[in-house]
């Protein structure tokens, strides 16, 4: 594994996690658990190492999920773009790696968040992959494409909200001619699928992998963190609609767990990838090198 690039294989499919860049998140501890009640956090951060009192920011990976089927080039996210200093390298960083964007004939956006939809486009505003089928989940196109959308019991300051919509609005427009909207789970490309798991966003969805005998579930932000997979009712400030987003995150940690698949994390320290065991009413989480497949 180098610093960009994780490459591994499920079943006879070519998978690559390319990293776009990092970005530092202030006070994680309240951004990432929210609801989570203060001695207990203290403690289950000490049990994972972070000292409580120092924690004051975690450096998370943006990485892109490059599936190469045999018949598809299916690209899962497309990382910040130019929204910090720290970004914007998933085009070179593909390059880097014998891919072209005119390569890629499918691209899978699990949700509209500013670090999963910020390569969609480039310079000119045209779209970034021009031979591509985008796909996204039809609500989430509805919500973030919409002059005043409902923002329901989000935590979020007005400010980001705004932010958060002005880009959606920047560089959602430009791919609606390649765009194909969905609204139930099902293949996207032969072996590939969507898996609706609202919450974090109203259409925010997983994406299933299947070649063979071999599974990956990557759950996009459905868990933002390790942790929220022993803790799964801890929820973060970016999750638009709570009780869903925790209602979705357990139906993933336990699809994961009995189908024994390997699983990704799109904020999970890189390359975010591993598997979850059933742990009483939650589950554990073994990142890949720290335990066999379970």
């Amino acid at each position: 594994m180098n610093d960009k690039s994780y490459h591994f294989k499920v079943g006879m499919f070519q998978c690559i996690l390319v990293k776009d860049g990092v970005h530092a998140y202030p006070q994680p501890a309240q951004m990432f658990f929210a609801n989570a009640p203060e001695e207990r956090l203290e403690q289950v951060l000490r049990e994972h190492n972070p000292d409580p009192k120092r924690w004051d920011e975690y450096i998370s990976p943006y990485p892109s999920l490059l599936i190469s089927t045999g018949g598809h080039r299916v690209l899962v996210d497309t990382g910040a773009g130019g929204l910090h200093p720290t970004t914007g390298n998933l085009i070179p960083n593909l390059r880097a790696e014998g891919i072209a964007p005119e390569d890629i004939d499918t691209v899978i956006l699990t949700h509209c968040h500013r670090d999963h939809i910020g390569g969609t486009i480039d310079g000119e505003g045209r779209p970034a992959f021009p031979n591509a089928r985008y796909v996204m989940w039809r609500d989430e196109w509805e919500f973030w494409t919409a002059a005043d959308p409902d923002w329901g019991s989000t935590q979020l300051a007005q400010p980001i909200r705004q932010r958060m919509l002005a880009f959606a609005h920047d560089k959602l427009p430009p791919i609606r001619g390649q765009l194909d909207l969905v609204d139930r789970e099902g293949e996207i490309v032969p072996g590939v699928s969507a898996v609706p798991a609202p919450g974090h966003t109203p259409g925010h969805m997983a994406v299933a992998v299947a070649s063979g005998n071999a599974q990956l579930l990557y759950i996009s932000d459905a868990a933002i963190h390790p942790i929220t997979v022993e803790q799964p009712d801890w929820y973060s400030v970016f999750d638009l609609a709570p009780d869903r987003a925790v209602a979705s995150r357990r139906q993933l940690l336990q699809r994961a767990a009995a189908e024994r698949a390997l699983m990704h994390g799109f904020h999970f320290p890189f390359p975010g990838l591993g598997y979850v065991v059933q742990a009483g009413d939650a589950w554990a989480w073994r990142p890949i090198g720290m335990a066999a497949n379970p």
